[in-house]
C-alpha cells in the first residue's frame, strides 16, 4: 500500500524538482490480488493517484502509464513540454511461469522527446542468489519481445536512450551475510561492489554491453523487516544485497559515413547522472525505493510544436472564447481531433473542464459555447489533442477567465463540481485507451484519471426509471444502448451506497459473469428489431451510412469504447 507522503522520495522538498522536465516512477508488487485488481478498473489503483495528486500541482502531468499485474511504469512531464513528447507507446512482457504469468517481467513506456527517442524500462526479475542465469535470460527476452511500432527505434536497443530500472533482484556473491552486514556497519560499501551480481555481469553479458550505473553509495536495499530499517530478523535470514537499481544506456554511433559522406558527430547525447540515493525513511516495503537524477543534453532537439495555438489574454465574455491554431507541415490531421480546456494543475490530457472538436468544416478557428465555459475565476490552459498521436500536440500559456457564476442550481458547466443532483448510481468501465471515466463533473471521490479499466463498456444499471443528467460535456454524447442489454437491478437504496463509496474501500458484487454482446443476445440477433442498434460512424474507416460527426456522437473518453453488458 502507498505511504501518505511521497515528498521526500520525489525529492519535491529540496528545490530540485522546479528543474525538472519529466518523472518516471517504477512500481513493483503493487497488490495485484483479484479482488484489488477489479477496484482498481473501477478506479485508478491508489498509487497512481497519489503520485498524480502530488505532483499535478508542481505543473506535472501523466504522460503515459503501463501495467502488468503489480508492475507499473508512470511517466510525467512539465505540461509545456507536452507537444513535443509524441510517438507515445507502451509494451509489456510476462515472463513468470514460462511467460504466463506477469509477477515478473517488464514493462516499457518510448517515446519521442524533443525529436530524439527514448525508452523507459522497468523491471521485476527472478528473486534468489542461484537465480543470475535466469535474471539474464529474462531481460535477454524482454528485448527480444518488445518491439514498437514505426520507423525507428522499433526495439529497445535501438532507442537514443534506455533508463533500466526496478527490483532486478541481483545479490551479493561469495561473501557471507555477518561481512556483508560489517561493511555496512562500518560504512566501507566498496568492498562489497566487487562481488555484486550485476556489476560482474557487466563486464561479462554481452546483453549488458553499454549500460551505465552511478556508483552504489547507499546502503544494500533489501531486505528488511517491514516497518522497520532493520535488515531481515525471520529464520530465513536474507543476506543484504542491492536489489532495487537504475541504470541507463546510450546509443552507440551508426558506423560509416554520415551524411555528406562525413564521419558521423560523436557525442551527440550526453548524461549526467547528478544523483543516486535509496530512502530509508519509508518502511511500508521490504524493499528501500531508489531515486536518481539525470540530466541529459542533446545536441539538437525540435523547438516548434505541431499546432501553435492563438487565444485571448483574458476571457471576460463567452464571445471572447474564440481560438485559432496552425498546424505545421506533415501534421497528421484527424476528424477526432479536438481542443481541451484545462485547469491550471490538471493531472492528464483528459482530464479537462470543457472541450471542442478541431471540426475542418470552420477552418482553423473554433469556440466554446457558452454553456461549456467554467464560471468565476481561474487560470486555464488549452491544449489541441491529437487522436492520431493520442496526444498532445499543442499547449497555450495560462490565461484568465473571468464570467459572471451562473444562478445557483443552474451551474452545471461550473469547473468546480458543485452540482449534486446528478444521479450518481451508474459507474462505467472505459476500454484500456480511454484515459477517464465519463467526462463532465465528477463526484471528489470518482477518479479523472487514467483508469487500467479491462472490462470494456461494463455498465452498472439503476432501476430507477430516472437516469440522472448525462456526464458528458457534450449534450449528445451519451450513447442509447440496446433496449434488450442484460443490466443488474439493485435497489435504489443500496445502489446509492455503492455509487458514493470511497474507492479505498470498494466492495464489488460477488457471482458475476461477464459477457460480450454477441454472446447474450446472440440468440435473437436475428429476430430483433434493427431500431435498437444505432449505428454510428466511429472512424472516417467506418462502413458508409453508419453515421454521425465527431460533433453529433461522441465525448473524447468515448471513442475507443465497445459494447459489453454485465448479466448476472
Amino acid at each position: 500500500m502507498p505511504p501518505n507522503d511521497v515528498t521526500s522520495l520525489l525529492h519535491l522538498n529540496t528545490g530540485e524538482t522546479n528543474d525538472v522536465d519529466m518523472i518516471a516512477i517504477g512500481l513493483q508488487e503493487v497488490n495485484s490480488k483479484i479482488n484489488k485488481r477489479l477496484k482498481d478498473a473501477l478506479f485508478t489503483d491508489q498509487w497512481s493517484e497519489l503520485f498524480m495528486d502530488v505532483l499535478s500541482p508542481f505543473h506535472f502531468i501523466l504522460v503515459s502509464t503501463v501495467r502488468m499485474q503489480g508492475v507499473i511504469l508512470l511517466v510525467f512531464a512539465k505540461y509545456y513540454h507536452l507537444p513535443f513528447l509524441q510517438d507515445i507507446q507502451t509494451d509489456c512482457t510476462r515472463t513468470g511461469l514460462g511467460g504466463y504469468w506477469g509477477n515478473k517481467g517488464g514493462v516499457s513506456v518510448r517515446l519521442s522527446i524533443f525529436g530524439h527517442m527514448v525508452c523507459f524500462l522497468n523491471c521485476h526479475l527472478p528473486a534468489h542468489l542461484e537465480k543470475a542465469e535466469q535474471r539474464k535470460e529474462d531481460f535477454a527476452t524482454i528485448l527480444h519481445m518488445q518491439q514498437f511500432e514505426g520507423p525507428v527505434a522499433n526495439g529497445i536497443l535501438d532507442h537514443d536512450l534506455v533508463f533500466w530500472f526496478g527490483d532486478l533482484n541481483f545479490r551479493i556473491e561469495s561473501l557471507d551475510i555477518c561481512f556483508v552486514k560489517y561493511a555496512i556497519d562500518s560504512n566501507v560499501l566498496s568492498q562489497l561492489w566487487e562481488k555484486d551480481q550485476l556489476n560482474i555481469a557487466k563486464s561479462t553479458w554481452p546483453v549488458l554491453r553499454g549500460f551505465q550505473e552511478g556508483p552504489l553509495n547507499f546502503p544494500p536495499t533489501f531486505k528488511f523487516d517491514v516497518g522497520t530499517n532493520k535488515y531481515d530478523s525471520s529464520a530465513k535470514k536474507r543476506k543484504p544485497a542491492w536489489t532495487d537499481r537504475i541504470l541507463w544506456k546510450i546509443k552507440p554511433p551508426s558506423k560509416g559515413l554520415g551524411t555528406g559522406g562525413h564521419q558521423p558527430t560523436q557525442g551527440v547525447l550526453t548524461v549526467s547522472q547528478l544523483c543516486y540515493c535509496s530512502h530509508m525513511e519509508y518502511t511500508v516495503s521490504d524493499h528501500k525505493p531508489v531515486a536518481a537524477i539525470f540530466a541529459v543534453q542533446f545536441a539538437s532537439k525540435v523547438d516548434k510544436p505541431l499546432v501553435e495555438i492563438y487565444v485571448a489574454d483574458e476571457w471576460n465574455r463567452p464571445e471572447q472564447a474564440v481560438v485559432r491554431y496552425k498546424m505545421a507541415v506533415g501534421f497528421h490531421r484527424s476528424s477526432w481531433d479536438w481542443i481541451g480546456l484545462y485547469r491550471v494543475g490538471f493531472r492528464h490530457p483528459k482530464d479537462y473542464v470543457s472541450y471542442v472538436w478541431a471540426r475542418s468544416v470552420s477552418g482553423l478557428q473554433v469556440m466554446f459555447s457558452e454553456e461549456a465555459l467554467p464560471k468565476g475565476n481561474g487560470e486555464y490552459i488549452l491544449g489541441y489533442y491529437s487522436n492520431a498521436s493520442s496526444s498532445i500536440a499543442g499547449v497555450t500559456e495560462p490565461f484568465q477567465i473571468s464570467l459572471p457564476r451562473s444562478e445557483e442550481g443552474s451551474s452545471s458547466t461550473d469547473s468546480s463540481g458543485s452540482s449534486s443532483e446528478e444521479d450518481d448510481s451508474t459507474l462505467v468501465l472505459l476500454a484500456p485507451k480511454s484515459r477517464s471515466p465519463s467526462p463532465g463533473k465528477m463526484k471528489r471521490h470518482r477518479s479523472r484519471s487514467p483508469s487500467l479499466a479491462k472490462f470494456q463498456g461494463l455498465i452498472l444499471r439503476p432501476s430507477s426509471r430516472d437516469r440522472g443528467t448525462s456526464r458528458s460535456p457534450s449534450p449528445q454524447s451519451r450513447r442509447s444502448l440496446p433496449k434488450n442489454i442484460p443490466t443488474i437491478h439493485l435497489p435504489q437504496g443500496e445502489l446509492g451506497s455503492l455509487a458514493r463509496a470511497d474507492p479505498r474501500n470498494l466492495g464489488l458484487l460477488p457471482a458475476l459473469r461477464l459477457e460480450m454482446i454477441d454472446q447474450a443476445l446472440g440468440w435473437r440477433r436475428e429476430s430483433a428489431d434493427q431500431s435498437y442498434y444505432p449505428c454510428r460512424r466511429m472512424s472516417p474507416t467506418s462502413p458508409a451510412g453508419c453515421g454521425t460527426s465527431p460533433k453529433e456522437g461522441y465525448s473524447p473518453q468515448e471513442l475507443d469504447r465497445h459494447s459489453c453488458a454485465m448479466g448476472r
